[in-house]
């Protein structure tokens, strides 16, 4: 049975699906990637990505943070593509029960999914570190230098930074979710980036997919690997 077909029957047989993914998603809707040949860490900056956006970056270096985070990380244009708009659809029919997440973008809300679970929070959301008020994402963008609030407070994106720790009950219900499927999707990422990869260990059923343009270092513990764009295989897949 060729691979897709193997994915369809699966995908027709489950009732209680959750996906797992990473910066692959997102890609194929313009946004960069972090790992990948042409990705951000393989830019010139000054200081490699994974400094800039680490907490000790920010707290002493904040406005060359905010420089790098509204040049790079501000994708605000960016649609969703056929891999979010395919989940949506999933959930919408009652396959679906969530989608735990690596990205930042927003892009499966965007699609209509409504039980995401962002591990490493959103662009989207930013909040000031003194008084709490919310301020949206372009708010962000048409800030000039460190954005501050009108209480004179730092606003911080409600985003997880290098050496800062994922929050414990998205963490617990991600683990929930994972555990209590009959089918996990895993698709557009490299695995490499813990405590979040980790979390697929979790998962206790026999229909365990990896779907990503590259091998990762869980193909071998995996039912079925796909190799390929996850928008173009999304797009065939029947609900």
């Amino acid at each position: 049975m060729k691979p897709l077909e193997q994915l369809q029957e699966w995908i027709d047989q489950s009732a209680n699906i959750v996906f797992f993914g990473g910066a692959g998603v997102s890609t194929e809707s313009g946004i960069p990637d972090f790992r990948s040949v042409d990705g951000l860490y393989n830019q010139k900056y000054d200081y490699p990505p994974e400094t800039i956006l680490s907490h000790t970056f920010y707290m002493r270096k904040t406005e060359e943070f905010y420089r790098f985070y509204r040049d790079k990380m501000l994708c605000l244009t960016a649609q969703p593509n056929a891999a979010h708009r395919k989940l949506a659809e999933l959930e919408a029919a009652g396959k679906l029960k969530a989608v735990v997440t690596q990205n930042i973008d927003g892009l499966h809300q965007a699609a209509g999914s409504q039980k995401v679970l962002e591990l490493h929070g959103s662009v989207l959301r930013n909040y000031c570190t003194k008084c709490g008020k919310f301020f949206d994402a372009h708010y962000i963008l048409e800030s000039e230098g460190v954005p501050v609030c009108d209480c004179g407070g730092t606003i911080k994106p409600d985003v997880v930074l290098y050496e800062e720790g994922l929050d414990d009950q998205i963490i617990a219900e991600s683990i929930r979710c994972i555990r209590e499927a009959d089918m996990l999707i895993i698709g557009g990422t490299s695995l490499a980036v813990y405590p979040a990869a980790g979390l697929i260990d979790y998962y206790q059923g026999n229909k365990l997919v990896l779907v990503n343009k590259t091998p990762t270092p869980r193909d071998a513990m995996a039912d079925l690997v796909v190799s390929g764009s996850i928008g173009e295989l999304f797009e065939q897949i029947k609900v």
